[in-house]
């Protein structure tokens, strides 16, 4: 198939074809967002395994780990040991724009880097996740997440999910290791939810949640997250965004979209610009957080326990 056009040495083809169901957006607009914030993205996703979602003219998106056998020979890639399957994955390595143009081409829509570069973990994540599209609820989440870091010594960033949700970042010292990473974010969660449980809540079981905005403390270790200046798979196609605090009360994830990011940044990174520096965990936070079970754990035994209640056993 001919191209449409070529940029970097990429083919870049269809270009003209709707991106997905309820999009408002082409396969160029994609491109053309992607291609103007290589810039930003990039530094968020060098070096890190990175899944995608992609989504296919008359399919359901679908998420990518694997590399595929077609990729280019110059797009890198490392090998994962996946507790989860028990294999090895070959994950993609998004280091420069050629890389990302050609998943662009690929109907690659959204980017959800690792979580650590290396061997070792970078950030500290909390995703506030309100109950159905309640934007504002995870703002308000968003702040409790905010005045738990101060009172513990730390600082981070925040940006919009892209979806619903709100992301909050916390750059870690070189050499945390990853289970007192996994124990602070417990504890950071657990200390969020004490400023305000009528808000907020850590319990992982839905329906336990009664309306609060759940704060998932579950991103360390092998998760990831949509990196800032993803765009989502949702109608109009809303972009993660980054924020300032202090401008946070008055957004809405629809602001933002491969449409209008571009013209919003101008020639400015906020991701970079709000970020702290990598900071070391609070000694206290990690001895709190190693006494708080881990989250899925936890669901796991007690929905095997309500099960068979259930049951009458």
């Amino acid at each position: 198939m001919a191209a449409d056009e070529t940029r970097d040495g990429v083919s870049l083809t269809n270009l003209d074809q709707p991106l997905f169901d309820g999009a408002g957006a082409t396969k160029r607009d994609l491109v053309d967002y992607l291609d103007a914030v290589s810039g930003r993205i990039i530094p968020v996703l060098r070096g890190r395994p990175l899944s995608v979602m992609r989504v296919r003219p008359g399919q359901q998106p679908f998420m990518q780990k694997n590399l595929p056998k077609y990729a280019p020979d110059w797009v890198r890639s490392v090998r994962v040991w996946a507790d989860s399957s028990q294999r090895q994955v070959t994950y993609a390595l998004c280091d420069d724009r050629r890389t990302l143009l050609w998943f662009a081409n690929q109907r690659a829509v959204e980017y959800h880097p690792a979580l650590y570069a290396g061997d070792h973990p970078t950030h500290m994540v909390l995703d506030l996740d309100p109950p159905e599209d309640s934007f504002a609820l995870a703002v308000r989440g968003a702040h409790l997440a905010r005045q738990a870091l101060a009172d513990s010594g730390l600082a981070g960033a925040v940006k919009t999910s892209g979806a619903k949700g709100v992301h909050v970042f916390v750059p870690v010292a070189p050499g945390t290791a990853m289970d007192d990473l996994a124990a602070a974010t417990r504890a950071l969660a657990a200390r969020a939810e004490r400023l305000d449980p009528a808000l907020a809540t850590t319990a992982f079981i839905r329906e336990d949640r009664a309306g609060k905005v759940f704060i998932d403390s579950t991103r360390a270790g092998g998760a990831t997250v949509a990196a800032a200046y993803s765009p989502r798979i949702r109608p109009g196609v809303p972009v993660s965004y980054p924020v300032a605090w202090d401008d946070l009360d008055g957004v809405r994830p629809g602001d933002f979209t491969v449409h209008s990011a571009i013209e919003r940044l101008g020639g400015a990174d906020p991701w970079a610009e709000h970020m702290p520096p990598p900071q070391p965990l609070p000694a206290d936070l990690v001895e709190e957080g190693h006494t708080i079970p881990v989250a899925r754990v936890q669901a796991m035994h007690e929905g095997k326990r309500r099960a068979r209640a259930r049951r009458g056993e």
